[in-house]
């Protein structure tokens, strides 16, 4: 079992229980999934980019990405129905907590100029959604065979019923709000 997913069991639930007073620890929230979305708008004039991609995010994330498609035509943007634009991965169960705490205590903090991440990136649902502009944070990525430095999307899904307990949640299993 992972070192956050056991965090999780042992400290993490039960304070939440006695936090918001639940009557079961089925109640609790948890992470449901966590989906890392990675959007190459160049992938129009040249598809090995999109190869590139899907590699980085496959040593990111230890799984291999879907490939995304346009879903219209866009003129303006050299964009038809059906092109390729982008990747994206959904990681559940033992993959994510290790990708959570990869993200947490290794990928953040080597951001630069990084006070935390904003407490104002939920959904009213209890989803939070965090935008990293350079995939070179994370350890696997070797900085010399990146040709082109992208940003990635990471909307992490939890079972919580409001932005509340999805803060409470995240908070306590690492993740580094502004205060």
């Amino acid at each position: 079992m992972n070192r956050l997913q056991e965090k999780y069991n042992n400290s993490v639930r039960p304070s939440l229980v006695e936090k918001f007073g639940y009557t079961s620890v089925m109640e609790a929230p948890k992470v449901n999934k966590i989906v890392v979305n990675m959007g190459v708008g160049d992938a129009v004039a040249n598809t090995k980019l999109l190869d590139d991609a899907a590699e980085e995010m496959m040593q990111l994330t230890g799984q291999k990405p879907v490939i995304t498609r346009a879903r219209k035509s866009i003129a303006n943007f050299k964009l038809r129905e059906g092109m390729p634009i982008g990747c994206k991965v959904t990681l559940r169960g033992e993959r994510m907590y290790q990708f959570l705490d990869k993200l947490v205590s290794i990928a953040l903090p080597r951001v630069r100029d990084f006070q935390g991440v904003s407490n104002k990136a939920f959904d009213g649902r209890g989803n939070f959604t965090l935008g990293v502009k350079e995939q070179l944070i994370f350890p696997e990525i070797n900085y010399d065979k990146v040709n082109k430095v992208r940003g990635m999307d990471i909307v992490v899904v939890t079972t919580a019923n409001t932005d509340l307990e999805a803060l409470e949640l995240l908070t306590q299993l690492g993740m580094p709000f502004k205060k």
